[in-house]
């Protein structure tokens, strides 16, 4: 069974950065691995997956050229920078696994396929 915790959350300006961490224990070969946020009174929306048969990345459209994943196997973490972080970044952050690998149709599709998600750590960008 994927267990997941999240860290690393906080509250930044603006502008400001931050690294999200997820602790993952259980075996995830094959699974697609990503971040999804969600918003008071919003849907889950897919931010960034990581295909680990491969290591394919797919990205959701409030991403490219701001967000960054990546994964540590030996650690057995799973990592989201954020840079230039906007207001609207604001939400929860979820660190999530599907193991049947749905990350292939997209994230938009994979974030709605999920076997497994953390707790979540709390992200607040002030203006």
């Amino acid at each position: 069974q994927v267990q997941l915790v999240e860290s690393g959350g906080g509250s930044v300006q603006t502008g400001g950065a931050l690294k999200l961490s997820c602790a993952v224990s259980g075996s995830t070969y094959g699974y697609c691995m990503g971040w999804f946020r969600q918003a008071p009174g919003k849907e889950r929306e897919g931010v960034a997956v990581i295909n680990t048969n491969g290591g394919r990345i797919y990205y959701g459209d409030s991403a490219p050229g701001r967000f960054s994943i990546a994964q540590d196997n030996v650690k057995n973490m799973l990592y989201l920078q954020m840079n230039n972080l906007k207001p609207e970044d604001t939400g929860t952050y979820h660190c999530a696994a599907d193991r049947r690998a749905t990350c292939v149709y997209g994230v938009g599709t994979w974030v709605n396929h999920l076997d497994a998600w953390g707790q979540g750590t709390q992200v607040t960008v002030s203006s």
